[in-house]
């Protein structure tokens, strides 16, 4: 299994944005990408080549479904997880973003000391 570097994370919310990167660059030891909109993520992807999305739900524009989509028909993004960090996170919800396609789900708010260990356990169950 290949060893999880490269994040991309796209979040319309500076403030999350910064705790996000912070979190996963600092206890994670992960590379991180952020992108402040869906249309930046797609733009970025491809020269980036994200292993794995954390991707906003709601964003102006383009929300995070629609970013997915997207993302699915860039050719770099093949076999690459997303995950939605989202607070709307009722049942019926979480189950809806799995059906577009997301690997996971983390509620926000989340814990910046745990989140780098909830990305790696996402990552390594998309990986069994």
């Amino acid at each position: 299994m290949n060893k999880l570097e490269r994040i991309m994370h796209i979040e319309d919310d500076p403030s999350i944005q910064e705790v996000a990167r912070v979190a996963l660059e600092i206890v994670g030891g992960f590379t991180v990408k952020s992108c402040e909109s869906g249309a930046e993520g797609l733009a970025e992807a491809p020269s980036f080549a994200p292993q794995l999305v954390l991707l906003d739900v709601m964003m102006p524009g383009m929300d995070g479904p629609q970013t997915l989509v997207e993302l699915k028909k860039l050719s770099c993004m093949e076999g690459v997880p997303v995950v939605f960090m989202t607070a709307k996170a009722q049942t019926q919800e979480v189950s809806g973003y799995h059906d577009l396609g997301a690997a996971g789900v983390i509620i926000k708010p989340f814990d910046p000391m745990t989140l780098s260990t909830q990305i790696t356990e996402i990552w390594n169950s998309w990986h069994d």
